[in-house]
């Protein structure tokens, strides 16, 4: 039992005691003391007032008593208003800190019996990655690794979009003036290769449009009569007709773009368990709705077309099939997501997607509650928020959307002209030097993205995020690799320490680091990397800070005290790595 259940045991205890009452354990909060009075754990008085019928403070000083008397590791306490703060004996700390973080297992949560689905990425097939892929991609991977680290099954699934009009309009952009162009030819990435053939598309169809425009047809007219658009159409109806030579041709050129997505997810350091294909799924649902039509849920109109009425949910009518027994996005959505459940049977289903299908997600996971289905509890939208640029700072090939590859080239390129400024590689090989550079780059990238709660928009200067100061990630990486510096020229073994005395500073590191598992468990609970990194952040901070104010460690004549503050140290690197290798990140041996 930890000091916080000691603590929360015994004032039940004395509230019985001396009140003569029964407080239910939920009415005890504990806080962290804050730093300018003294204590480590403070408890909140005032629910317990009404047990007490006492001032808070002549309460405040009841308890305070009887837990010095009654629980030995607290050896004082003091009252501010309604709040008893309360001294827990460093012996405690160091005997946990001996116990338990030194402990090569410690931060591992047990399995919970629990599985959960995190589906991100969701691409479409016509295009490269994109910054808001990126953080998408990041925020996915991140989310299922906290989860996986607080006892959880995890499934990672990527639904890849890769059918539609806008996969035609690259097909037929590529028929009409590729010549055959590929990647191997072109020198280009696949994906980069298709994603042109898209831009082309756009630019031709535009001057049709203008063509048609000048004929004396409206824009609206122009648009549907503009024989690319036609012919893509044309295209759509052909593959889904089965044709032969459309289907080659869509293979072939999704093959490119697969090639060229499985090199950015490698160097995003990204993975997912399945993949589910739009092309396989784009009919499912169908079934779902003749289920929702029998069971009264959705309704035909005149015209055939089915909907379900959700205005007395604050919603409005929605259209779930077309009066042409075609699909909308949110029939496959329903089919697709009793498949999903069919094949694995989880407890929880996460959906990473922007912000601008808030109200999307809303509806489906509505619909599926009215349709019976139990497991539609468990469905949640990560939704997060647009990354912006400043002005001016990156451009893509296009002008419009920054491109995933460009974007880490650029951080890998700023990392190396930033780290090469300190004169610290000047001992590195060409080797480790591009491994090191590829690390900070990528590391100052996730960070920056992941330490902003995933709802928030947030402004991203590539430049800004590479600060080996600061709330930067290759501050903490820096940390990493001093620590990692220290224990080397230590010749440390980790040995236990018990009889020391600690500084105020040793004591709050001890605080801080113990906290890694419930760190764990809160940015699961909230699907929010922010938390952790932001724990990561403090973490680096706090150690650093017990670096300047403590003599050469290395140099430490008394060999218990040295021992304990290379155990300190060790500690604290093993908590950075772990956290950060939650985020995706790597943090250097050296730097």
């Amino acid at each position: 039992m930890n000091i916080e259940q000691h603590i929360v045991t015994a004032t039940i205890a004395a509230v019985k005691q001396l009140y003569d009452q029964d407080i239910p354990e939920n009415q005890i909060n504990l806080q962290d003391t804050r730093t300018e009075f003294e204590g480590q754990i403070t408890i909140v008085v005032f629910p317990v007032v009404r047990f007490s019928k006492k001032s808070p403070e002549v309460t405040a000083n009841d308890l305070g008593e009887y837990l010095v008397a009654n629980v030995p590791d607290i050896t004082a306490f003091n009252v501010i208003k309604g709040f008893l703060n309360l001294t827990v004996a460093d012996s405690y700390w160091i005997n946990l800190f001996n116990n338990e973080l030194l402990n090569p297992s410690f931060g591992s949560i047990k399995p919970n019996g629990q599985k959960v689905m995190v589906e991100y990425s969701s691409p479409n097939t016509n295009k490269p990655l994109h910054l808001g892929h990126v953080r998408n991609n990041l925020l996915g991977y991140s989310v299922a690794e906290l989860l996986k680290a607080d006892g959880y099954e995890v499934i990672k699934v990527n639904l890849v979009n890769d059918r539609g009009i806008h996969i035609c309009k690259s097909m037929l952009a590529w028929q009409k003036w590729g010549n055959g162009e590929t990647p191997e030819s072109a020198f280009l990435k696949g994906d980069h290769l298709v994603g042109k053939y898209y831009v082309i598309f756009d630019k031709e169809y535009k001057k049709e449009i203008e063509a048609l425009k000048a004929e004396g047809q409206t824009e609206e007219e122009a648009k549907k009569n503009a024989p690319l658009i036609i012919e893509a159409q044309k295209m759509l109806q052909d593959w889904e007709a089965g044709d032969a030579e459309v289907i080659d041709l869509w293979k072939k050129m999704n093959g490119w773009v697969y090639d060229g997505f499985a090199v950015t997810y490698k160097n995003l350091g990204v993975d997912f368990d399945k993949y589910y294909y739009e092309s396989n799924t784009y009919l499912l649902g169908k079934g779902t709705v003749d289920e929702g039509l029998e069971k009264g849920v959705f309704f035909k109109k005149p015209d055939g077309s089915v909907w379900i009425d959700l205005t007395a949910d604050g919603l409005d009518q929605k259209l779930v099939l077309r009066a042409d027994g075609t699909s909308v996005y949110i029939t496959q959505d329903l089919g697709t997501a009793q498949m999903k459940h069919d094949d694995f049977k989880m407890d929880q289903s996460l959906y990473v997607v922007g912000n601008e299908q808030d109200y999307h997600f809303k509806v489906l996971f509505l619909i599926l509650e009215k349709l019976g289905k139990s497991w539609a509890k468990g469905m949640h939208h990560l939704s997060y928020g647009m990354v912006d640029l400043p002005s001016g700072k990156m451009k893509s090939r296009e002008g419009t959307v920054v491109d995933a590859d460009d974007l880490i080239a650029e951080m890998v390129t700023t990392a190396k002209q930033k780290t090469e400024v300190l004169g610290k590689v000047n001992n590195f090989s060409e080797e480790e030097k591009e491994a090191l550079y590829s690390q900070i780059g990528l590391g100052a990238l996730k960070y920056f993205l992941l330490k902003v709660e995933p709802k928030k928009r947030l402004l991203f200067d590539p430049s800004e995020s590479i600060d080996f100061q600061g709330n930067t990630g290759p501050f903490i990486q820096y940390t990493h690799a001093r620590i990692k510096s220290l224990l080397t020229k230590g010749s440390y073994i980790a040995t236990q320490a018990p009889d020391v005395a600690i500084t105020a500073t040793e004591l709050e590191m001890i605080m801080l680091l113990a906290k890694y598992p419930s760190e764990i468990s809160a940015a699961a609970k909230a699907y929010s990397p922010a938390t952790l990194a932001n724990y990561l952040y403090e973490v680096a901070k706090m150690f650093n800070k017990f670096y300047h104010e403590v003599p050469p460690i290395v140099k430490e004549e008394n060999a218990a005290l040295k021992q304990h503050r290379l155990n300190l140290s060790a500690v604290t690197a093993e908590i950075l790595k772990k956290g950060m290798n939650i985020l995706g990140i790597t943090v250097p041996e050296r730097m």
